[in-house]
C-alpha cells in the first residue's frame, strides 16, 4: 500500500493551480471537468503519481470559500533550505506564516507557508 493523493477542496482552481505550480513549483498532472457532477479537478505534484504522492486540487461549482475545521493540520514538503525557500514563496506573493528557524524543543529547522485556500504547507529543512 501507498499513500496516493490529498484532496483538498479550493474555491478557485486556477488560482490555485497557480499558487502550487509558479509558487511551490509543481508540475500539473492531469486535470479533468465533470460538468454533470459540478466540479473540476487538477492533479499536481513534484513527480509522476507512479512514484510519488500528489495533491488533487478539487473546485466544486459556485463554492468559492470553504470552513477549513480544526482537524486540518498542513502538508508537509522537503526542502533544501527552508529561509530560501521562504523567500521565494515571498516573491512570488505567497504568504510566509512561520520564518524559518528550529522546531521547539528539537534542531529541525522548519518553515510555514499558506496556500490562497488558507490551507498550511510546512517546509522541512533536508538534513545535512
Amino acid at each position: 500500500m501507498r499513500i496516493l493523493h490529498t484532496m483538498l477542496r479550493v474555491g478557485n482552481l486556477e488560482r490555485s493551480v497557480t499558487f502550487y505550480t509558479q509558487v511551490l513549483g509543481m508540475k500539473v498532472l492531469r486535470t479533468a471537468d465533470r460538468p454533470g457532477q459540478k466540479y473540476s479537478l487538477s492533479f499536481v505534484g513534484y513527480d509522476e503519481e507512479s512514484r510519488a504522492s500528489v495533491i488533487e486540487l478539487t473546485y466544486n461549482y459556485g463554492v468559492d470559500r470553504y470552513d477549513l475545521g480544526s482537524a486540518y493540520g498542513h502538508i508537509a514538503i522537503e526542502v533544501d533550505n527552508a529561509a530560501k525557500s521562504c523567500d521565494a514563496v515571498r516573491s512570488k506573493g505567497g504568504k510566509v506564516t512561520r520564518e524559518a528557524g528550529p522546531v521547539q524543543g528539537g534542531t529541525t529547522v522548519i518553515a510555514f507557508v499558506e496556500d490562497p485556500d488558507g490551507y498550511k504547507i510546512e517546509f522541512i529543512e533536508r538534513r545535512k
